[in-house]
């Protein structure tokens, strides 16, 4: 069995010559002047140029990072090795930053002074020189207070010394 024939007008008779709406064509995305070719290509080298810039950056003082994290570490020791510690961070810290014929060979007052005039401030002062100066050969019980500044000190060293460019 088969359906009958369609009819020619099928549907609603009242849209018979209703036509459908044809969307017009996309906007092209692309410029098609040459100077909005050369803004896009100004922008691209900026940025990638900032891009580059920040993680040269990065890459650069990534140790400062890794030695806060080991400060963190240190700031935990009870002992009396306590200080040996904290010069020996300071000391790998300052081998990474600078030219290792300078750092290498410093110890005592002069390792010090080295600390101090290679940051925006000085870092040690007072007690916390001397200690630091003689803490790696004579072992030295802190109280808490003092523990605290120098572990302060050598976290605001590490965050703010002038980094020698080897480039």
């Amino acid at each position: 069995m088969s359906l009958p024939p369609l009819p020619d007008v099928f549907g609603n008779y009242a849209l018979q010559n209703f036509h459908e709406v044809v969307a017009p064509a996309a906007i092209d995305w692309v410029p098609q002047t040459p100077g909005w070719w050369l803004v896009g290509a100004v922008l691209g080298i900026a940025l990638t140029r900032s891009i580059w810039r920040r993680l040269r950056h990065w890459y650069n003082n990534r140790y400062r990072g890794e030695a806060i994290a080991r400060l963190e570490d240190i700031a935990g020791i009870v002992d009396d090795s306590f200080i040996a510690e904290l010069n020996k961070l300071l000391k790998i810290t300052a081998l990474t930053a600078y030219k290792r014929p300078d750092v290498a060979r410093l110890t005592g007052e002069a390792w010090v002074a080295f600390l101090n005039t290679h940051c925006d401030s000085a870092a040690f002062v007072g007690e916390q020189a001397s200690v630091l100066a003689s803490g790696s050969y004579l072992p030295q019980t802190l109280t808490q207070t003092a523990r605290e500044k120098i572990l302060q000190s050598s976290r605001h060293w590490v965050l703010n010394h002038r980094r020698y460019e080897h480039d």
